[in-house]
């Protein structure tokens, strides 16, 4: 199996029925899906284990797997994720994100087999509404043509959902942090790729759904990403990094409202 592709919901039916049906238009067929479920109830699991009937009926193998119980949040279930998964490189693909293209698994299944990069890595575009999937506009961070663990200095430059990690070099993801494990993972694994490590995939790859957080979770997330890079990077350079986020911060808000 190349590719893990790993979807963690909780009472997101219409949400996980898009994601879904974009895993099952790809192209490229070496996959298998992971549905870990928080133990829904509005439908996501009759959903999910009817999807997985459909899937597999058609297979010669278990393509998607289905596990609902009660987790200790978002990251735990990420966590049971993982440990569930066979693929060679990992996919975290929430519920209301899809791929941006048909053929995008087959665009990076080309880079995965060849020189097996640590990590293989594209765009992500911003939209809105669950069926809508209206344009809402690119990532505010662009991801770069070359990526090393250093670079992650400079913020979350690369969407999580777009990036594919060989999954020899992921580890569990640290439950301390309750909004942005995600950030301090993505660390660690380019670590472990090692300089070069990565391949940039000229594209988008990810549609991701961009519903907005709250402003109590945006600063929590924020605060834990401070103390991630302090732990990676030094806490003096992060201090000094802080206030270029906040002066980039300011030029992306007059941006976006005189584009308006």
């Amino acid at each position: 199996m190349l590719f893990s592709i790993i979807t963690v919901t909780y009472n997101a039916r219409e949400a996980l029925q898009v994601t879904a049906a974009s895993v099952r238009n790809q192209t490229f067929g070496d996959w298998e899906h992971l549905i870990i479920d928080g133990a829904s109830a509005d439908g996501t699991v009759e959903f999910a284990r009817e999807y997985a009937a459909e899937v597999n009926e058609s297979s010669a193998t278990e393509k998607v797997k289905v596990l609902s119980e009660r987790d200790k949040g978002l990251y735990d279930a990420m966590n049971k994720g993982l440990a569930r998964a066979r693929g060679k490189y990992v996919i975290f693909l929430n519920a209301g994100d899809t791929f941006h293209d048909p053929k995008t698994l087959e665009i990076m299944a080309r880079e995965a087999n060849d020189g097996n990069p640590g990590a293989i890595y594209g765009q992500t575009r911003l939209v809105s509404g669950v069926h809508e999937r209206r344009y809402s506009g690119d990532r505010h961070l662009r991801a770069p043509e070359k990526l090393s663990w250093k670079d992650l200095k400079w913020g979350m430059l690369v969407c999580h959902q777009a990036m594919a990690v060989r999954r020899g070099l992921t580890e569990p993801y640290d439950l301390t942090y309750r909004y942005s494990a995600d950030y301090d993972w993505m660390i660690k694994c380019l670590k472990k790729a090692g300089e070069g490590g990565t391949r940039y995939v000229d594209a988008c790859v990810i549609d991701y759904l961009d519903e907005g957080v709250t402003t109590k979770n945006h600063r929590a997330s924020l605060r834990e990403r401070y103390h991630i890079m302090c732990h990676h990077y030094g806490t003096v350079g992060t201090m000094v990094r802080h206030g270029w986020f906040a002066l980039r911060n300011f030029l992306y808000l007059c941006k976006k409202h005189l584009s308006h």
